[in-house]
């Protein structure tokens, strides 16, 4: 009589390919949630909380036997009524969006120049994309105040060729901070870009010229719709930074470019009100995150 040898239900070499999925995954989750999710709720406790001299009370206390909240949601009605911080809002959107759509119409030609070249030219190209990032962000910043300055080197040599009688003013201008945020910016749509538009396919460009579209149809049906992942990712990774700027508008912006990082570095250090100030983060957090997660649940839907 022989026996026959029961099969474990999941083979070991699949369960270890299993956990080293979730692994993969899970932990750089795991960190992702820790250093935002963390600092957010610390964030947001200090926005419902009283001050107490330079210190903040407890949001949850115990006592005789029972749990007692203390949250203060005043500075959130505070935040909604006054129509500066709401006017500071649309006007850090508008700018990053601007700065979004003007870096888009500058990179996508270079990316596309940059992925239909030599690959023996690639690196080169690259590198002048990223040359930049080897300069201090402080230091490009403040060479664009000595370009802009109404003595600076621009007006300087457009009175010298007699192209104008009088300086320009360009500084402390939105044009000037514009100027600055795209310049600052625009690597960080040019590169993912180039990362999707090298991958492309090229025969579909041919079969498209073969069936009779011309270039621009090509371009406008194939090139531009399989580049949308790209055109997603470049203007996340602008857009958001961009709404938060504080250095560009401190250094380059003037009283009319009111941004929400200097309405929070205001509250932080200038009134020393935090709960203020924390409302206000958190709602800027907000206003990103909630786009951008109806953004990625209408991209999964439109896949699925």
């Amino acid at each position: 009589m022989t026996t026959k040898t029961m099969k474990p239900l999941v083979e070991p070499h699949r369960l270890n390919r299993i956990w080293g999925r979730r692994a993969v995954i899970g932990v750089p989750m795991a960190f992702l949630l820790l250093v935002f999710l963390v600092p957010f709720l610390v964030v947001f406790k200090i926005s419902v909380s009283e001050m107490d001299g330079v210190s903040f009370r407890d949001v949850v206390t115990w006592a005789e036997g029972a749990i007692h909240f203390h949250i203060k949601f005043d500075n959130y009605l505070g935040l909604a009524q006054d129509a500066l911080y709401f006017q500071t809002y649309l006007s850090s959107l508008g700018f990053a969006a601007l700065t979004t759509s003007i870096c888009l119409l500058l990179a996508y030609p270079f990316a596309y120049f940059l992925a239909r070249s030599p690959a023996d030219k690639r690196p080169a190209l690259l590198m002048l994309v990223m040359l930049p990032f080897w300069t201090s962000f402080l230091l490009r910043v403040y060479a664009w105040k000595m370009l802009l300055a109404d003595a600076g080197v621009f007006n300087t040599l457009a009175m010298a060729a007699g192209l104008i009688a009088e300086p320009i003013k360009m500084m402390n201008t939105p044009f000037s901070m514009v100027l600055g945020m795209v310049y600052t910016y625009l690597p960080f749509m040019i590169l993912p870009l180039y990362s999707n538009l090298v991958k492309m396919d090229l025969r579909l460009l041919e079969a498209a010229l073969d069936l009779g579209a011309t270039p621009w149809q090509a371009f406008w049906r194939i090139t531009v719709p399989l580049s949308r992942s790209g055109i997603a990712a470049g203007s996340m990774l602008v857009f958001i930074p961009c709404v938060g700027e504080f250095v560009i508008p401190e250094l380059l912006g003037g009283p009319e470019t009111l941004m929400i990082g200097r309405v929070l570095w205001d509250e932080f250090f200038s009134n020393n009100d935090w709960p203020m100030a924390a409302t206000v983060a958190v709602v800027m957090v907000l206003l990103i995150i909630v786009p951008m997660a109806l953004f990625s649940k209408s991209r999964a839907e439109a896949r699925a």
